[in-house]
């Protein structure tokens, strides 16, 4: 039976480990830092009610991840939620994406109709700001975009951030529905736990190490010291930071974490219906909030309100810059064949979700069957 290692227990972890086991013909072990399995997509408890760091809705426009999970922890397809942004300046509350009926509103809206009509479009755009700009003109940028961004990746400039093919709602204003995702499926867990079944179920049958550090890593060999144990594996999916697998030789590549403040307030429900987001675009310190029992379905006289606040603390999203994206890719090029590097920090690449995770397990397996080859597959251009 061939060997194989998985580093990191979350949701790319975990479904890693869960195609593997399902292929047959492999031992697998799965190493976890922390003391659970799911990382930031597990359910924790907090004045009675169910949260996870951050709104982890399942997310997909693929029919095929949607039933793999859908079979393994039921989903309920929430479709209608919506997006609201507060502008200060105009002390209004605003969909986002941007929708024509909300400029309607707007007590500028004569000057922003007259910006869209002479935007330039994005193709020669350099960085963020421009992209904006370009698409919905300055006033837009200015209300929505430009202290968000800011806030968010923790710069004073957001030409700083030369990257932005992550952003792409503001390319068009929308019209018509207002559900922020009504061109994809968006589900959550049936389960009071949400996905923490998933994590028992995709590692059955696996060793699952928690609490456990790698001592070192030898990639190019397929080798790691475990427990002061040098061991060999046949193939090894890992979902950290491509740097620490090389101990940072070319440099430590750059993360943005998260402060996550949960607030409980005494009565059912706070936001608007359907409602399940409220962005804030201006100099709060806070990004958003999220009213969990939109998603969980929880029955309380309370509610619980998660405020996140962008941080050093973690390793959450990596940076959007394409002078990182290019170090993350000198460390892609030393893994050799069998060594997978997946998931949104394995993979270096905000804006990876659950069913991408999920997606890129499959993949993995599929090649590993066909005889495999490198991965991660080239990757797109951020721009």
């Amino acid at each position: 039976m061939k060997k194989a290692l998985v580093i990191g227990g979350g949701f790319a972890g975990c479904a890693a480990t869960h195609q593997l086991m399902a292929a047959g013909g492999w031992s697998v072990t799965l190493v976890e830092a922390g003391p659970y399995l799911g990382a930031g997509v597990r359910t924790f408890w907090f004045g009675g009610h169910p949260y996870t760091f951050g709104p982890r809705h399942f997310l997909t426009q693929n029919e095929a991840v949607f039933r793999y999970l859908d079979a393994l922890v039921p989903l309920r397809r929430c479709n209608e939620h919506e997006f609201l942004t507060y502008v200060e300046r105009d002390n209004a509350f605003y969909s986002f994406p941007i929708h024509m009926d909300d400029i309607e509103r707007m007590p500028d809206r004569d000057f922003i109709h007259q910006e869209l009509a002479q935007v330039k479009g994005v193709a020669n755009a350099k960085n963020l700001e421009e992209y904006w700009i370009g698409s919905v003109g300055r006033t837009l940028y200015e209300k929505y975009i430009e202290n968000y961004n800011k806030k968010m990746w923790l710069v004073d400039d957001n030409r700083l951030i030369d990257t932005f093919n992550w952003s792409p709602k503001g390319v068009a204003i929308k019209e018509g529905p207002r559900a922020a995702w009504d061109t994809a499926i968006s589900a959550y867990p049936h389960a009071p736990d949400g996905y923490n079944a998933y994590f028992d179920i995709a590692t059955a049958g696996a060793t699952v190490l928690l609490d456990t550090k790698i001592d070192s890593y030898d990639i190019p060999n397929k080798s790691v010291v475990l427990k002061g144990e040098k061991l060999h594996f046949d193939l090894i999916v890992s979902t950290i930071s491509p740097d620490l697998l090389f101990e940072q030789c070319y440099g430590e590549l750059g993360f943005i974490g998260r402060d996550l403040h949960k607030i409980v307030l005494p009565t059912e429900h706070v936001f608007p219906d359907d409602v399940y987001f409220l962005y804030y675009a201006n100099d709060e310190k806070f990004t958003r909030l999220v009213e969990y029992k939109k998603f969980t379905r929880h029955q309380s006289p309370t509610t619980l309100i998660g405020m996140e606040i962008p941080s050093f603390n973690g390793r959450h999203y990596p940076l959007p810059y394409m002078s990182e994206i290019e170090r993350a890719r000198k460390y892609y090029e030393l893994m050799p064949e069998g060594v997978y590097s997946i998931g949104r920090a394995g993979s270096y690449r905000y804006g990876l979700d659950i069913d991408d995770c999920i997606e890129q397990a499959m993949q993995m397996a599929q090649q590993v069957k066909e005889g495999g080859r490198d991965y991660p597959v080239p990757m797109e251009k951020w721009r």
